[in-house]
């Protein structure tokens, strides 16, 4: 089979769908890797790295799309990438298609493309393993990012997350006790925060109770959420529904009763985001002001830890590609349920109701 990796090509993303370790893995199985040059630059892989694992460099992207049996990515495609795939390929890679344009999904149908979403694949069990690791480190950069725009320099309203002896510190509210939120808690208590979290989740709550009791927890009612984000100088958006748009839990109304300058993180961004007053931004610019308060929405903020984090999605994803590779995608998706939970489109039909209703974005 031949493999492709390709450069990714949307603004501050420097991960890369494949490390020079899993091409290797790829390779010693017989299948054929190609590689676009300087694909892993970003990470800090060299093309001579992917050469000596047993990669071939192309230099087009055209042709690395083009050559592709099997198309590993980071982030979603933009059109003409899908339009570069040839009949029938097989793309893969964190996808967000329920926040994707119509016209790439009519081109996949029509093109008999196998959209595999990496973020989708779950287990029995209800885990994510793929996702995950993207999901710590999206937890774990957002407590970073808020105790930067926290500061007057950024914007902010000049506080400290952890406060001092006779000065309080920050409130954080954050909606969803999932992996992202969960890391996020873990990192605003190491700094001295104070934490509040709201899931609809009696179960997640429990956890959170468990394993930190120092958070509150409420059930995350249109009541609860207006009353705990109006107190709030850090509100965290994680809220996320694999393979659907993100449910809009902040209205505007809730917006405008926050504290002037306080801040709102919309990690939930790349599957549209949590609030009716959230839109896309970039790490260049990360931040807008609407009604008085600070918004930060950057997609795939795992995108500038791209060592770390190309090495921890290589990780997760290598079982689920080399399934694909070795079996053929029919057969791998028979075998391998939680596989076939992440298929979006499959011989030109949608898989994934919820792409009936597209968005028109990116």
């Amino acid at each position: 089979m031949n493999i492709c990796i390709p450069k990714e090509r949307r603004p501050f993303e420097f991960r890369v769908g494949m490390s020079p370790h899993g091409v290797r893995a790829l390779a010693s199985f017989g299948h054929t890797v190609y590689v676009e040059h300087e694909a892993g630059k970003g990470a800090g892989f060299c093309d001579e790295d992917y050469e000596r694992a047993g990669a071939r460099i192309v230099y087009s992207p055209r042709e690395v799309f083009g050559r592709a049996d099997l198309l590993v990515k980071v982030s979603r495609p933009l059109l003409e990438e899908i339009q570069w795939l040839p009949p029938g390929a097989v793309l893969v890679g964190l996808l967000h298609l329920a926040s994707a344009r119509r016209d790439k999904i009519t081109h996949m149908l029509e093109n008999d493309i196998t959209s595999v979403a990496l973020e989708q694949i779950e287990t029995e069990e209800g885990d994510r393993p793929v996702l995950k690791p993207m999901s710590r480190i999206g937890g774990l950069m957002a407590v970073q990012v808020a105790a930067r725009l926290l500061q007057n320099n950024h914007g902010g309203k000049g506080i400290l997350l952890g406060g001092l002896p006779g000065v309080p510190p920050a409130e954080v509210v954050i909606i969803g006790a999932g992996v992202v939120g969960t890391c996020a808690a873990r990192g605003f208590l190491g700094l001295g925060a104070h934490v509040t979290m709201l899931d609809i989740n009696p179960q997640a709550l429990e956890h959170i109770f468990r394993t930190f009791p120092q958070v509150g927890t409420l059930p995350a009612t249109a009541y609860n959420i207006r009353r705990t984000v109006s107190f709030a100088d850090v509100v965290l958006c994680a809220v996320l529904t694999p393979g659907q748009r993100a449910p809009q839990l902040l209205t505007r109304d809730m917006i405008k009763a926050m504290k002037p300058r306080s801040l709102l993180l919309d990690i939930s961004i790349d599957q549209g985001g949590c609030s009716e007053t959230s839109r896309p931004t970039t790490h260049d610019h990360p931040t807008y002001i609407d009604e008085g308060v600070i918004h930060y929405a950057v997609p795939n903020m795992p995108g500038v830890v791209a060592r770390t984090a190309t090495h921890a999605l290589v990780t997760a994803a290598m079982p689920y590609v080399l399934a694909i590779a070795n079996k053929g995608i029919a057969r791998a998706m028979v075998e391998i349920p939680s596989l076939a939970r992440a298929i979006n489109t499959y011989k030109g039909e949608l898989r994934n109701l919820s792409l009936l209703t597209p968005t028109e974005e990116n």
